[in-house]
């Protein structure tokens, strides 16, 4: 786990030095405990070192190197790897949790290894196999930059999922990548504008993060599953390659208890290789059965030797507090707990320090929590967490799937069967309007949405600043033919909610210095999970994530896998903002935020005057418009 970054020149110009000391010096935080620099000018063969005078002298290409040491932790993972012959250098962020089988399937190709390191087996791999053979072998988290002299071109990666970030930028005609946005900024010498379609998705429906696309206008990032190889003669042309789709195959004909037990295997597989490490592992644990399981998986293969240390946000007093849904899951798998609540004060003081953080505004105060159980770990030498991120999106865990599954059951002619889903359901009124937008004809969209208080342009957002700059105002969700759950749940892993939720956990874990791992997300678990019966994802009697308790049995307390209620990662969101109001009355009361252009100020006003006099609550999209109050004056961002 490491923070990596690079400038690829422009024909005829040099990489400043100190343009890639900022860069190294700003992610710190990513990797520290070694740092390693390359050098390369077309005339020589690259330089690495240490020291960036001796690397970066007159080159053309340079790489830049921040290390948490967590396999091999010696020299033999020290970055950036070169191969024997010097054509071939690497940088890499992340882990390839099977590189023992890839290196034992190297080896047998021939191939000969002088470290115990997964870096080497990842650089031999792209050498032996090349980008488009080796990418698909891999199970793990990575984002990486393979410096090929003898072609003069770089290939920049990204694991399927994203979890690992990568970014980049054009400055002066050099292509400049990193792991963190906020690193890009530092050699930034424009104006830094808003990204117009991104921030409509983010006022309006609180996604960020969705493909190549930032909020800032000339910011990308490499998207998640997808490669790109960049000639040196024109290095800010990236074309992004994808290697590899999650597939809405034909369903399995496979029995409910078989699919269980297949779906634990490949569950126990993943915990295991997820598990590899030289440093101790312990294990973010919110009381839910997605990481319930985990550490339950984590004793199962460990034994009774493991040292298992959890970490839990707890909020007493709140009706969203899931201490002792944590303290079960504890119990039964005999780990030592560590438990952090926090304020509203906590909030309005660190929000600042978040956002600098995050590079991005993000939907809810949760992140703040999520942050904390970091620095929890951190403060307890823990280097290495697992957790349950990625099995709602995977598996069918959130309440708005049900409409989804629904939808299938009405676009598929089974009535009566929808009938009694909903009669099982709570809420089955919203559930059946909200299914509606995956019914509906586009035309009718709108009004659907204006019906149950969705409207997809609220009086709020200044629609004609967003039309000026070609922005079409639609909905997130529209009308699919086939399987509706299984399609929104592939909208979900790969455009909507995950790619936000796996960048905001990146940032949070590595500004403590944590490795956070995820061993719901590999390809073969999802590849599997797509294939199941909808009904085996939520049941008909509304169950969610239905095949994956059964597959839990035994893991988890029965008590938590028998859970009906939703909380996921809450906050006591109400209960802080009114800790912290003068702060928050602050923000809202401030000019910025009225004279932002996306704005219509008379409704704004309007809307806040009835927060603060207690005739609304603060919502999610109020609460967005103070972290975006926040973001431009922390960034300078404009709005042109």
């Amino acid at each position: 786990m490491c923070g990596i970054a690079g400038i690829l020149s422009s024909p005829g110009q040099k990489v400043a030095r100190q343009s890639i000391h900022l860069l190294s010096k700003s992610m710190m935080h990513r990797g520290p405990d070694d740092l390693g620099f390359m050098g390369w000018s077309r005339s020589e063969k690259p330089r690495i070192s240490r020291v960036l005078e001796e690397a970066a002298h007159n080159a053309d290409v340079v790489f830049a190197h921040r290390r948490l040491s967590i396999i091999d932790e010696g020299d033999g993972g020290w970055q950036p790897m070169a191969t024997s012959d010097g054509r071939y250098v690497l940088t890499f962020n992340g882990e390839i949790y099977n590189y023992l089988e890839l290196r034992k399937e190297l080896e047998s190709e021939g191939v000969g290894f002088t470290t115990d390191s997964d870096t080497e087996v990842l650089l031999q791999a792209l050498v032996v196999w090349g980008a488009e053979g080796a990418l698909p072998r891999l199970t793990g988290m990575f984002a990486f930059a393979l410096l090929d002299i003898r072609n003069n071109m770089v290939t920049l990666a990204r694991d399927p999922f994203g979890i690992k970030p990568l970014s980049y930028t054009d400055v002066k005609g050099s292509l400049v990548f990193a792991s963190e946005i906020t690193q890009l900024l530092l050699l930034s010498e424009g104006r830094k504008s808003v990204e117009a379609s991104a921030l409509f998705d983010y006022l309006r429906f609180g996604f960020t993060d969705r493909g190549s696309r930032t909020l800032f206008s000339d910011i990308k990032h490499l998207p998640a599953a997808h490669f790109a190889s960049i000639n040196l003669a024109d290095p800010t042309r990236v074309h992004p390659v994808r290697y590899w789709q999650p597939e809405l195959k034909p369903t399995l004909k496979i029995g409910f208890e078989e699919a269980a037990q297949e779906l634990r295997n490949i569950f126990m597989e993943s915990v295991a290789l997820h598990l590899r490490s030289d440093v101790p592992v312990g294990a973010a644990l919110s009381g839910g059965i997605d990481s319930s399981a985990v550490v339950g998986a984590m004793r199962e293969l460990g034994g009774s030797d493991l040292d298992l240390n959890t970490f839990t946000f707890v909020a007493p007093d709140s009706p969203v507090n899931e201490e002792k849904w944590a303290d079960l899951a504890a119990k039964h798998v005999r780990a030592t707990e560590h438990k952090v609540s926090l304020t509203g004060h906590d909030l309005a003081d660190q929000l600042d320090n978040l956002i600098a953080i995050q590079g991005e505004p993000f939907g809810t105060t949760s992140i703040f929590a999520q942050n904390q159980v970091f620095k929890l770990a951190a403060d307890h030498g823990i280097k290495v967490t697992l957790d349950g991120q990625g099995a709602d999106e995977i598996i069918g865990g959130y309440v708005p799937f049900f409409a989804a599954r629904f939808a299938t059951m009405v676009k598929s002619g089974q009535l009566l069967r929808g009938a009694k889903f909903l009669h099982s359901l709570e809420g089955n009124f919203g559930v059946a309007a909200r299914s509606m937008r995956f019914i509906l004809p586009l035309g009718l969209q709108a009004p659907m949405r204006k019906m149950i208080g969705e409207s997809l342009a609220p009086k709020w957002i200044n629609g004609d600043w967003f039309r000026d700059r070609g922005v079409v105002m639609e909905a997130a969700q529209q009308p699919v033919s086939g399987d509706v759950l299984r399609h929104e749940l592939l909208q979900s892993l790969t455009d909507r909610v995950l790619p936000a939720l796996l960048r905001v956990q990146d940032r949070n874990s590595m500004t403590h210095s944590v490795e956070s791992r995820v061993p719901f997300l590999t390809t073969k678990m999802v590849d599997f999970v797509y294939s199941l019966p909808e009904e085996y994802l939520i049941s008909d009697t509304g169950e969610t994530k239905s095949v994956f308790r059964q597959a839990a049995r035994g893991l988890a307390p029965e008590r938590v896998l028998q859970r009906r209620d939703k909380i996921g990662f809450a906050t006591p969101e109400e209960a802080w903002l009114k800790d912290a109001r003068p702060w928050v009355d602050n923000v809202m009361s401030g000019r910025l935020l009225r004279e932002m252009p996306v704005f219509v100020p008379a409704v704004m006003e309007q809307e806040i005057a009835q927060v603060k006099n207690g005739q609304k609550r603060l919502t999610g999209e109020v609460w967005r418009w103070i972290n975006l109050s926040k973001w431009v004056e922390r960034f300078s961002v404009q709005f042109d």
